[in-house]
């Protein structure tokens, strides 16, 4: 029997044989072997599947340890498509932002029932809860932190336009930060039941919306968790599907949140190590400063934010879309994020 047939279900089985087919055309290949297609753990939004593979003949002859990324079976609206996706991270990746390398994109969900893309997998740690506890794994905690706010910073210098982007990206919104807070409340007027401290913590947003707003490619889920580190350095950024043109400094309130800290809530920097040598990082490479006023104010959307995708994974899970104790468990944070936006509003008065 071999390794896919043996780790796999006999459809998924015959997954991996139509891939191989697709992929020996992409690749110009006499024949391609997947020798592993196996579902990785994590991906709340999308699923990622280890793909190992071997072609013979063609530029792409010999072995290789990929990754195919394709959609969960129900879909979190702000999601990008996996073809939205898959320029992003080349436009990343072009201008030298630490990523995975893409490869190849399947846009014709006949293929495998669902659009695709593949790009090389990269070695390392992701899981927050190991990266926050075992040091052993950072042992450089403000080298660290420093290399992940210099990496924002490049991908926060691809600015508009840009024309790969712009045919599949949204165009930016002129008032970034209320049209985010009108967005947050439009979801909550659609639920059943009330959340009255997320409702102040968007009045408060939308009172304090900065007025100036530069613009540029945001990841919108910059964090811990969400990057591999290897040997104590940062290895890739992983899951682009809320990608688009924002404020940068969002991406900076969401990385340095407490809810994204995990076993760690003292250290600002994701969990990982201190918010001097990421800001360091990131106002060296970027020549922006983040101010104080700019970090509560991030820290409180980044926390509602939060807060409106753990009541939309609930939903996936309370509709029958996607029965997930994951999803479930989820919904189950909100009163904790509130609490945490409040605090920060408390602190800002003061």
């Amino acid at each position: 029997m071999s390794p896919v047939a043996a780790a796999a279900s006999e459809d998924r089985s015959v997954e991996a044989a139509t891939v191989a087919r697709w992929l020996a055309h992409e690749t110009r290949a006499r024949e391609v072997l997947v020798t592993r297609l196996e579902r990785l753990p994590g991906g709340a939004i999308q699923e990622n599947w280890a793909l190992d593979v071997t072609i013979d003949a063609g530029p792409w002859s010999g072995s290789h340890e990929w990754l195919l990324r394709t959609n969960a079976r129900s879909s979190v609206a702000a999601s990008l498509t996996r073809t939205q996706e898959f320029a992003v991270l080349r436009a990343a990746h072009a201008h030298g932002v630490v990523v995975p390398q893409p490869l190849f994109l399947c846009s014709d969900a006949n293929v495998t029932g669902s659009e695709f893309f593949i790009m090389k997998r990269v070695a390392g740690v992701a899981a927050g809860h190991r990266l926050t506890r075992e040091a052993e794994l950072v042992p450089d905690a403000d080298a660290l932190a420093q290399e992940l706010g210099a990496n924002l910073a490049r991908l926060h210098a691809i600015v508009p336009p840009q024309p790969a982007l712009d045919q599949v990206l949204a165009p930016p919104k002129p008032d970034y930060a209320l049209s985010t807070v009108r967005e947050y409340r439009a979801f909550l007027d659609t639920l059943a039941d009330t959340y009255p401290a997320l409702e102040w913590a968007l009045r408060w947003c939308e009172i304090h919306a900065p007025t100036d707003a530069p613009v540029a490619l945001i990841h919108r889920d910059y964090r811990t968790g969400n990057y591999m580190v290897d040997a104590g350095r940062l290895a890739g950024v992983l899951d682009w599907e809320f990608a688009g043109w924002g404020d940068p400094r969002e991406d900076i309130g969401w990385f340095t949140a407490r809810c994204w800290r995990f076993a760690r809530a003292d250290l600002e920097a994701g969990g990982i190590g201190r918010l001097e040598p990421f800001l360091r990082g990131y106002e060296r490479a970027s020549g922006r400063r983040m101010t104080a006023g700019d970090l509560d104010y991030w820290q409180v959307m980044a926390h509602v934010r939060w807060a409106v995708i753990a009541l939309q994974q609930a939903r996936r899970h309370m509709c029958g879309r996607q029965r997930s104790l994951e999803l479930a468990l989820t919904g189950r944070i909100v009163h904790e994020l509130e609490y945490e936006a409040l605090a920060i509003i408390e602190k800002a008065a003061r």
